[in-house]
């Protein structure tokens, strides 16, 4: 049977990967309630979608965000878009004498930190009646098994302590909520801001719109099981190794 996801929270919703969740979901039948996260306010024409501002330096604040979204019905499905590659500041690095603490602490904070604080409070608050799915973008670049290329220290490592992450939760949540699924997506390289400076070497078939990667990736969401609890999936619905 497929899942059925009435009551949803996306965390990260201007941003490509999450806006593009907003607008696939608004358009599904079942979907009743979206509580849409992000630093600056969503904009978005449907009754279903609730926009709020968050500051996600302020725990109180998502903690607070948890609850609202769930103070009606407990949520179905979160989704944790938020993510960080490069910005002004800094580049992925070629190279180890490329490294800095203050772009190891930035993408650490978003990669990581962040999305495990926001697991802190949003996890308690899934439903335990049907199958509920906590999803975090991750990114195969994060898998250990498949490093060939090195470089990208910040990036590479910020996400593969996310992964860990998701296993440690997986884990975790199977002792108070049985139904409970925790997983990792990889959208493959989508068109967006954050893969334009990469985009040179990326064949055509490769390079995503935002629109196909999220079908794809609601495929896997949809089909996801308990015992699917821990893993990484790709948007080709492909497990990828740690």
């Amino acid at each position: 049977m497929e899942n059925l996801f009435y009551n949803i929270a996306i965390l990260g919703a201007n941003g490509t990967i999450g806006n593009a969740f907003l607008s696939h979901f608004s358009e599904l039948d079942n979907v009743k309630t979206i509580y849409a996260f992000s630093r600056s306010k969503v904009s978005f024409k449907s009754a279903k979608v609730i926009p709020y501002k968050i500051n996600y330096n302020n725990e109180e604040e998502i903690k607070a965000s948890a609850m609202i979204s769930s103070k009606i019905r407990k949520l179905d499905l979160v989704i944790v878009a938020n993510g960080i590659l490069y910005d002004n500041q800094a580049f992925p690095e070629k190279k180890i004498s490329e490294i800095s603490i203050d772009n190891l602490k930035k993408l650490f904070f978003v990669n990581t930190i962040l999305p495990l604080i926001f697991a802190k409070h949003f996890l308690p608050q899934l439903s335990n009646e049907n199958t509920s799915v906590f999803a975090f973008m991750s990114a195969r670049i994060g898998s250990i098994s498949d490093n060939r290329l090195g470089g990208w220290y910040s990036y590479r490592a910020s996400k593969a302590s996310l992964n860990m992450m998701i296993k440690n939760l997986s884990i975790e949540i199977e002792r108070t909520n049985k139904k409970a699924v925790i997983v990792g997506l990889h959208p493959g390289t989508v068109d967006s801001p954050l893969s334009k400076p990469f985009q040179k070497n990326i064949p055509k078939n490769k390079l995503f719109s935002p629109e196909f990667s999220i079908r794809q990736l609601s495929k896997v969401i949809y089909s996801l099981k308990p015992e699917d609890s821990g893993k990484i999936y790709a948007w080709d619905c492909v497990e990828i190794n740690p």
